[in-house]
This record gives C-alpha cells, sequence and structure tokens, in this order.
C-alpha cells in the first residue's frame, strides 16, 4: 500500500493547475443562523466536469508516462469519477473506458460519452461492478484509475482542501460526505500535515452507513448495495482510504433520506446553486448535530453538480 504524502498534494496541484478551476467559497448568513456556526462552503459543484473527482482524474492521467498513456485510461465509477476520468483522457488525447450502473443518473451517462468516454454497463452492486471492470480491463490493457483507493488520487483530492485552507483562515474544522473515502482522504492528508488541530468530519446517508459501522467497529465494513438517494455515496471503504478515516477522523455522522432531501433543498433555494443529493449530506449532518458545530468556523466541501434534473428528488411520481 503506497501512502501519499503532503509533498504529492503539492505535485499534484501544479500538475493539475492548467485543467481544473480554483473554487469559490460562498457563505450563507442564513444557515450560519441556523446552525449557530460560521459555515464555509467549498463549491466543487463549480469545478470542471461538475465536481471534485476532476482533481484525482487529472493528477492520474497527466502522471502517467507517454508510453502507458497510449494505452489508455479504465475505472469502475457510479459517475462522478467516470466522467472527470473521461474529461482528463480527453484533454490528454487517450481513450477512457468506464463501467457504471445502469442505473447511474442519465446526466453522467451523457457527460461521460460527451467527454469521448465508452461506458460498459453493469448491474447496481459492487460485486456487479468490480467483474464487469475485470473484463474491460483484460481487454484494453489499460491503466487503471481507481476511483478512490489510488494515491494518484487522494492526492488530487487533497488539492481541494489546500485550496480551502487558503481561502478561509482560522477553520475549526471540515465536513465533506463519505463513500469511497478519496475526498475524506485527501482532506485528511492535508489537514495532518498543515493544519493538525483542525477537526475532519465525514458524513453519510444512514441507508448507506457502512464507513460510519466500520469507524465504530474499528475495521472495514463493506456493504455490497445500498440503496440511497445520495448516488456517489454507495461505495465501500478499501484500504488506502480506511488508512486516512481510522487514522484522521474525528467522527462520523448520518443523515436519513429525508434530512438529506431537505438540506438539499435548502440550499438550492437559499444559496441558489446546483449540487446532488451526496453534497446535501454534510449540511444534513450539521443541522441534526448542531452541539458539535455551534460556534465554529467550519468548513463544508459540496463535492459535485450533475443532477439529473427530470429526476430531482423531491418531485413525486
Amino acid at each position: 500500500m503506497i501512502i501519499p504524502t503532503y509533498d504529492d498534494v503539492l505535485a499534484a496541484h501544479a500538475r493539475i493547475a492548467p485543467y481544473i478551476h480554483r473554487t469559490p467559497v460562498l457563505t450563507s448568513s442564513y444557515f450560519n443562523e441556523l446552525t449557530g456556526a460560521e459555515l464555509f462552503f467549498k463549491c466543487e459543484n463549480f469545478q470542471k466536469a461538475g465536481a471534485f473527482k476532476v482533481r484525482g482524474a487529472c493528477n492520474a492521467v497527466f502522471g502517467l508516462p507517454d508510453d502507458v498513456a497510449a494505452k489508455g485510461v479504465a475505472t469502475h465509477s457510479s459517475g462522478n469519477h467516470a466522467l472527470s476520468l473521461s474529461y482528463a483522457a480527453g484533454r490528454r488525447g487517450i481513450p477512457c473506458n468506464v463501467v457504471m450502473p445502469r442505473t447511474a443518473p442519465q446526466a453522467k451517462k451523457d457527460a461521460v460519452r460527451g467527454y469521448g468516454g465508452v461506458i460498459t454497463e453493469c448491474e447496481p452492486s459492487t460485486s456487479s461492478r468490480e467483474a464487469v471492470f475485470a473484463g474491460v480491463h483484460a481487454a484494453t490493457g489499460a491503466d487503471f484509475v481507481h476511483p478512490y483507493n489510488d494515491p494518484r488520487v487522494i492526492a488530487g483530492q487533497a488539492t481541494c482542501s489546500r485550496e480551502l485552507m487558503e481561502q478561509v483562515e482560522g477553520l475549526d474544522a471540515i465536513i465533506a460526505p463519505i463513500g469511497g473515502g478519496g475526498m475524506i482522504s485527501g482532506t485528511c492528508l492535508t489537514v495532518s500535515s498543515i493544519a493538525p488541530g483542525v477537526d475532519v468530519y465525514a458524513a453519510e446517508p444512514k441507508n448507506a452507513d457502512d464507513a460510519f459501522r466500520s469507524f465504530k467497529a474499528g475495521h472495514i465494513i463493506a456493504d455490497d448495495a445500498p440503496e440511497t438517494v445520495a448516488d456517489g455515496l454507495k461505495v465501500p471503504l478499501k484500504d488506502l482510504t480506511w488508512h486516512f478515516v481510522q487514522n484522521h477522523v474525528t467522527d462520523v455522522f448520518t443523515a436519513t433520506e429525508d434530512e438529506i432531501i431537505e438540506a438539499m433543498k435548502l440550499t438550492w433555494k437559499r444559496m441558489k446553486i446546483v449540487m446532488e443529493p451526496s453534497c446535501a449530506v454534510p449540511l444534513a449532518t450539521i443541522l441534526k448535530n448542531p452541539d458539535v458545530f455551534r460556534g465554529r468556523r467550519v468548513g463544508v466541501i459540496i463535492t459535485g453538480g450533475n443532477v439529473d434534473l427530470d429526476k430531482l428528488p423531491w418531485m413525486k411520481g
């Protein structure tokens, strides 16, 4: 297991700078009053390809030697990593093959194809994803860029919290969603290196709470096919991300489906920004656990904005 260092983060940030946005940090007096905290929203929904995952994908793609890159890259993903890797591969002019669940949002499938990626569909379970991917990988010989359990990807994701720490002084805590743990691992890597006094919290759907249960048990507990509106958070932790969660995360909080949808709706309504259900989980858990965050300066990472506008979670029927 190769554990990335903060030097890897600095190298990643320099490498990916031409291909990403330095995303803005927004505030909301409404949410500050509602929570009793000072919240600073790092808006990766405004990122290239609409999600933070373009950071890790670009770091992996543009770090490949030419002979390896010529065979292209491949991955499995519920959506944002797939479209981000397709974006990065397109910028480098190399092939990209992705395995996606057949139930993945149409908006994310359309984006993958728009960036030139080739999709092979699988059933909506981790076991199906990995089995179908094994065949695609063997057929293409492409470099496997894991959506989160990859040191290159984690170093890339860590550039998000590095920017946030530069943009906002005196943070007491940072909270981000957790699925496989790529963003949380990157956040832990940055914070433990340059601001070890800052707490890192992870937020997870109650319907897909394997990271919460893993954290409490002290070992990885993996669910195969959880059902949640937060489609980006259905995957389990792996050894590399578990290393960061186990050693650096302060606590893991969960939110119900109704709490997630309400937080998403509230953010759209009050901040006028498009965000995915997965991104609403941190705010939902802050609203649910006010005593933890009251009186503190808290960075909240909004991880993406790739939403199927024809199937918003509060629509009926």
